[in-house]
C-alpha cells in the first residue's frame, strides 16, 4: 500500500500545480480507493481556479473533501470514480464514485463512496455528480407530462437536466445554446436544439445553465404567462444585470434558485445525499451520457487542461482525467 498519493492543487489564482501528500492509514470503517478517472466540472472548478469565489460563499462552496481554504491554496473537485483496493470486503474490488479532489489514491469513511452499477462504465460514471444537479433541479422544477421546457446552456449541467427532462411522457425538450456544435449533443440526448435568435417561446419551464446575464434574460423571455426559470448557474463574484421592464410583472413570470448543496425540499424528507447520488448512478445506465465526454487528459496536465479550459482554448463539456499507471 503507497503511504502517499498525487494530487492536484490550486495554488492562486490561474495557477496550479500536483503535490504529493499524505496518505493516512485506512481505519476500520474506512475505504483506500485507487482513481480511476476523475471530471472536471468546468463552470464552478473554473471559477475555483480564476479565484472568483466571493468571501461570503467560502464555507458554502467548500467541497465535501476539499483541502486548504479559498481562494489558495486549496484541492477542490467532486467527481471521482475509483476502485477499492482496501476497506470491507462488501466494497473490495468494487468501482465506485466519490465526491473527491483529484488525487490518485484517497482513503475516505466507506459511508462516503457509492457503488457504480454494473453496466455503467467507469468513464461514464464521472457525470453522476452532474446528473445529481440535474436531478434535484428537476425536483425543485416539478415538470408535469406534456410541458414544454427549454434548457439555456448546453454545457453539462443543461445537457444533464435535458436529458432527464425529456423522460418525462409527453414533453417537448429544446437545448437553446449559440453552439451550433451542440445540435449534435441535443440530438444524441433525444432533445431538440435551437440558437437563442430562433428558440420557442411560450415555454412552460426554463432551466438555466448557460452562467451569463444573456443566458439569464433569454430563459424569462422564453416563458409563457406564470411560468419559471429554475436558475442553475453559478456566477462566482459576477454581478448579474436583467431587463425586468417588459413581461417580467404583467406576466407574472418567476426565478427559483436550484442548488445542490442541499436535498431538495421537495424530497428531503423521504431521500438522503445517498439516495439521490445512487439515482444518478443508476440514471447513468442510458449511453446517450457518453456524448457529455468529450475531452481526456492525463492526471499530469491537469493544471494546463485547467488553464486553458478557464481561457475557453479547450472546448468540451465533461474532460475525462485519466490516471492510467498511477
Amino acid at each position: 500500500m503507497a503511504s502517499y498519493a498525487r494530487a492536484y492543487w490550486i495554488t492562486g489564482p490561474g495557477a496550479a500545480e500536483i503535490r504529493d501528500v499524505a496518505l493516512p492509514a485506512p481505519g476500520p470503517g474506512d475505504v483506500l480507493v485507487r482513481t480511476l478517472h476523475t471530471g472536471v466540472s468546468r463552470g464552478t472548478e473554473t471559477l475555483v481556479f480564476g479565484g472568483h469565489v466571493p468571501a461570503s460563499q467560502y464555507s458554502v462552496m467548500r467541497a465535501p473533501f476539499q483541502d486548504g481554504d479559498f481562494p489558495a491554496p486549496v484541492k477542490y473537485g467532486y467527481l471521482n470514480v475509483g476502485v477499492v483496493e482496501q476497506g470491507p470486503a462488501e466494497l473490495l474490488g468494487r468501482t465506485v464514485f466519490c465526491l473527491y479532489p483529484h488525487q490518485t489514491r484517497y482513503v475516505v469513511p466507506a459511508t462516503a463512496v457509492v457503488p457504480v452499477p454494473t453496466g455503467v462504465p467507469a468513464r461514464r460514471a464521472v457525470l453522476a455528480g452532474t446528473v445529481e444537479t440535474a436531478v434535484n433541479a428537476l425536483w425543485d422544477a416539478a415538470p408535469l407530462i406534456g410541458d414544454r421546457i427549454s434548457v439555456v446552456g448546453a454545457g453539462m449541467v443543461g445537457c444533464c437536466v435535458a436529458a432527464l427532462a425529456a423522460r418525462v411522457p409527453g414533453v417537448s425538450v429544446q437545448l437553446v445554446d449559440p453552439d451550433p456544435a451542440r445540435a449534435a449533443t441535443a440530438a444524441a440526448l433525444g432533445v431538440g436544439h435551437a440558437p437563442p435568435e430562433h428558440a420557442d417561446g411560450g415555454r412552460d419551464l426554463v432551466f438555466h445553465a448557460s452562467a451569463t446575464a444573456a443566458g439569464l434574460q433569454t430563459s424569462l423571455d422564453l416563458l409563457a404567462p406564470e411560468g419559471t426559470v429554475t436558475e442553475l448557474s453559478w456566477y462566482g463574484d459576477r454581478e448579474v444585470g436583467l431587463r425586468l421592464g417588459g413581461a417580467f410583472h404583467s406576466g407574472r413570470l418567476s426565478i427559483r434558485a436550484s442548488q445542490v448543496g442541499t436535498v431538495s425540499p421537495a424530497r428531503a424528507a423521504r431521500r438522503t445525499y445517498t439516495d439521490r447520488l445512487a439515482l444518478a448512478l443508476d440514471l447513468l445506465r442510458d449511453p446517450a451520457f457518453d456524448a457529455l465526454c468529450t475531452g481526456e487528459s492525463p492526471f499530469d496536465r491537469l493544471p494546463e487542461v485547467m488553464a486553458q479550459l478557464a481561457a475557453g482554448t479547450r472546448p468540451a463539456l465533461c474532460h475525462l482525467i485519466s490516471y492510467d499507471g498511477e
